[in-house]
């Protein structure tokens, strides 16, 4: 059997690792092309290092642009990479512009796509995640489920056939990751004690940073928390308080770029709790057992809302509140599977080979 990845971000990188080493253990022909959606070292070539990922064996190094720009661009590119290699399967990952242009480029050359993490859904149209995810699944050959729910969304528009529950390939990462750094200090930020409290934010979200008046009010709920936040700065974030005049340093703010996966899962893990707009961070935090309060309307895993393990604060009434609170009482479910989902891919993948 003969595989080609095709990634472009941070998300993505975190899903391909359990996937290329289970891979690699089994002996599939496997190839990875990377779109260069994210082309920053610290939100790409680090994962590959730190999650012992193979090195691409193609970099598109498309980078930035609007969505129809960079999502054409990819579209070009990957035309001549999947047309010289017709791989058994085109395997693209979560919800990005990289997903939705995998999925169209093996499509257009007739080549089996299959989409892991399918079925998500936020049901906000506003959001082009919610346009990436919905297209890729209707297009796909094979919908590798992480989730009953997803599972659900799926069956209800009609595409049950197609669709496996494989469990979720970021809970294998995230738990051998988890193991890995045990008992090693999180890198914080100078001031900032792990024993003393704090907590670990990221904002990156267009509707969170592309309007002055919102990110200015985000930035001064959390500069108003009362515990040191972490702020782990997102390029995106970085550029537009840059551009709109807003300081990332004032209150209990404590700025610092993106960490390593690996700093990242001890930082969360080691924290009070979690503010974010990211839909992976909010699993991690979940799956780590740290409550997370997130500035969205929706979220793509519900699971995680059950017992207040994570909080919806779109208009940011809670977040003073709710942003520090104890961890959840009730014992915690496993609705993402138990670390062996990398596993059922390949299965699921060997057993649709056409």
């Amino acid at each position: 059997m003969k595989v080609v990845s095709i990634v472009g971000a941070r998300p993505q990188f975190v899903k391909l690792a359990p996937v290329a080493a289970a891979m690699a253990r089994s002996g599939v022909a496997h190839e990875i092309v990377h779109t260069g959606q994210h082309y920053d070292t610290r939100m790409s070539d680090v994962f590959f290092a730190d999650l012992r990922i193979p090195e691409p064996d193609v970099h598109l190094g498309v980078g930035s642009g609007s969505h129809g720009v960079q999502t054409g661009a990819m579209l070009a590119a990957l035309d001549a990479v999947l047309d010289q290699r017709r791989p058994d399967w085109v395997l693209v990952y979560g919800d990005t512009n990289s997903t939705l242009a995998g999925a169209v480029a093996a499509v257009k050359l007739h080549l089996p796509v299959a989409h892991l993490e399918a079925g998500l859904r936020s049901f906000n149209r506003a959001m082009p995640e919610e346009h990436n995810r919905v297209l890729t699944d209707h297009a796909a050959d094979l919908l590798l489920a992480p989730t009953t729910g997803a599972m659900g969304h799926l069956a209800d528009e009609g595409l049950a056939e197609r669709s496996v529950l494989v469990g979720d390939v970021m809970t294998d990462v995230c738990l051998l990751t988890r193991d890995a750094m045990a008992g090693s200090p999180p890198d914080l930020p100078a001031g900032v004690r792990a024993e003393d409290g704090y907590l670990v934010a990221t904002i990156h979200r267009a509707e969170n940073t592309d309007e002055p008046a919102r990110l200015a009010a985000i930035v001064t709920s959390l500069a108003g928390l009362p515990l040191p936040v972490v702020l782990l700065a997102h390029p995106r974030l970085v550029a537009r308080c840059s551009e709109f005049g807003i300081a990332l340093d004032q209150g209990s703010l404590r700025a610092r770029p993106p960490m390593t996966y690996p700093e990242m899962v001890r930082a969360v893990q080691a924290a009070s709790g979690v503010v974010t707009d990211s839909g992976g961070l909010q699993k991690e935090a979940f799956l780590l057992r740290t409550p997370c309060t997130t500035l969205r309307t929706e979220t793509e895993w519900e699971e995680t809302l059950v017992d207040g393990w994570n909080i919806l604060d779109a208009d940011l009434s809670q977040v003073a509140d709710v942003a520090v609170r104890p961890v959840p009482d009730a014992p915690q479910a496993t609705p993402y599977g138990d670390g062996d989902a990398a596993e059922r891919v390949l299965i699921a993948l060997a057993g649709a080979v056409r």
